[in-house]
């Protein structure tokens, strides 16, 4: 969503750092660069001019002209402005109110309302354990409430039953009525939407307000929508009153101005954010992660989150017992591929890594993006059982039938054995004998680097059990981390060194922890000089 600010404020500000001292004048340069970039990335003209004269005013103080290393200053000033424009502090829906508590979602046609109320209801029965009842108010779009009933079913939420007739109100005095009968936590209520804002959709949504009480009114948001998202949000907000925003779509390659402005012109939070297409594809929303991202400082505290999310812990502790004998067949190969699919696939990952950004297109142009993972997971596929727990089978006839039924060619296979024995080789030194062995070594020196303790030597062989780290201890070491030096752009994570420069865990070197190992020796990769 936010590659080319990313890109723009990157240069601009690493232009800033590689100076010894700054005049006012450099400074009114970059940011009248800065408000360039802000601007074509659809960001609002009074939402840019506010941002930038705060800018200047904290950056032209004398004590930041006389500082050491004055452009590192001013990237703080623009980090922490960015911070502030997009909310300060996370804000998640609230559920504070005597049950049920009626979430109302309104927007306009076509933002992904429907799709969003189902995502909504999933993360808060699967995550807060909370009984929810889902409502669709929408009698206007053809099938709209058949497609609630579906997403419901898919998930296994209860729906308000569908009464031909009803309107909008009845149905939603309705829900509220049948989720106190129901014992449920939550009721949420999808309405209709149009496709402008018209004085109809407002009357409609003022007495679905007045005859449900909602705590929650979420304004649902297309971010792709540019500049009149911010007229949009601005209407709702007069007219019902919005308590928060929820913006879908991040995924896309759109410029970002929408998130960018809609918090600070509503001054209602961004709670939270849809991500992808799948039910599990919502994720909260953090100021200060998303500037570390648009900034290029990484954002290790998403990262961990989504591998605790997303790896399976007993599988975790399986490959932990093989990695202690020093075993790894190509199973094991195809699972950890599946892993960092399943965690955003590389561009997804090295987005969230310190200064690691800038090395997406790098990796693109040399042929490794995440269509590389597909083709040779399918590559593993074609192979027998025998096969795949014994590689040196695999000779010439053998390559070619493998060839023929994963659609590639020997020399793929070739490239896809190498990385195997190359990772084989790092789970023999990983497992070895000694004191518990290199990796258990490794973490327990990362763990006590962070001043996390033992806390991320749990499932036998070192690897961590992320699922028991606490939020609050993960934002600490992210903290730490910029202290440390770790979150500045271009800065690398130091330490871990491996084929990338600034040395990405897991690519030719050490461990994102939690990936099973690791992702050691992809090749292609340039070796670090």
């Amino acid at each position: 969503m936010f590659e080319n600010l990313q890109d723009r404020l990157g240069s601009i500000l690493n232009g800033l750092t590689g100076r010894g001292a700054l005049s006012e004048a450099d400074v009114s340069a970059a940011l009248r660069e800065v408000r360039r970039a802000l601007l074509e990335a659809d960001v609002a003209l009074d939402v840019v001019r506010s941002f930038t004269d705060r800018v200047r005013e904290k950056a032209v103080g004398a004590e930041i002209l006389k500082s050491i290393k004055p452009g590192q200053m001013v990237v703080k000033i623009v980090h922490d402005e960015l911070i502030e424009m997009l909310g300060g502090e996370g804000v998640g829906i609230d559920l504070h109110a005597p049950a049920p508590v009626v979430v109302m979602m309104v927007g306009l046609q076509g933002s992904g309302k429907t799709t969003t109320t189902a995502k909504i209801a999933n993360r808060l029965s699967t995550r807060d354990k909370k009984k929810v009842l889902m409502a669709s108010l929408d009698t206007r779009r053809p099938a709209a409430q058949e497609q609630l009933r579906q997403l419901g079913a898919q998930a296994n939420i209860d729906t308000l039953p569908i009464i031909a007739g009803q309107s909008p109100t009845d149905i939603a005095a309705r829900a509220v009525q049948a989720a106190k009968l129901g014992g449920h936590d939550v009721v949420i209520l999808d309405t209709a939407g149009r496709t402008h804002i018209d004085e109809p959709l407002m009357v409609e949504m003022a007495d679905i307000k007045k005859r449900s009480n909602p705590h929650e009114i979420l304004l649902v948001a297309d971010s792709l929508t540019g500049q009149d998202a911010v007229n949009l949000a601005r209407n709702f907000d007069e007219r019902v009153g919005i308590t928060g925003l929820v913006l879908t779509r991040m995924d896309g390659d759109g410029r970002g101005g929408a998130a960018l402005s809609m918090r600070a012109v509503t001054g209602k939070p961004i709670k939270l954010i849809g991500v992808g297409e799948k039910m599990s594809e919502l994720e909260e929303f953090h100021p200060r992660r998303i500037a570390d991202r648009i900034l290029g400082m990484g954002d290790i505290v998403s990262l961990v989150e989504r591998a605790a999310e997303n790896i399976d812990a007993e599988k975790a502790a399986a490959m932990a017992a093989k990695m202690a004998k020093g075993k790894f067949d190509l199973d094991d190969l195809a699972d950890q591929l599946r892993q960092m699919q399943k965690m955003g696939g590389m561009g997804g990952i090295m987005g969230m890594m310190p200064g690691m950004s800038g090395m997406k297109d790098k990796m693109a142009a040399a042929g490794l993006d995440d269509k590389l993972f597909g083709r040779q997971i399918a590559i593993i596929q074609s192979m027998t059982k025998a096969e795949r727990a014994n590689p040196d089978l695999l000779k010439h006839s053998r390559k070619k039938r493998i060839a023929a039924g994963s659609g590639t060619d020997a020399a793929a296979i070739n490239k896809l054995l190498k990385m195997h024995r190359q990772m084989a080789d790092m789970m023999k030194m990983m497992g070895g004998k000694g004191k518990g062995g290199m990796m258990k070594q490794m973490m327990g020196g990362l763990a006590s680097k962070l001043g996390l303790g033992g806390g991320l030597g749990g499932m036998g062989g070192g690897m961590p059990d992320l699922s028991n780290i606490d939020p609050k201890q993960l934002e600490a070491l992210q903290k730490q981390a910029e202290a440390a030096g770790l979150g500045k752009p271009g800065g690398g994570m130091p330490g871990l060194g491996g084929g990338l420069p600034g040395g990405l865990p897991g690519l030719g070197g050490a461990k994102l922890p939690g990936l099973g190992g690791g992702f050691p020796g992809l090749p292609g990769l340039p070796k670090k000089k």
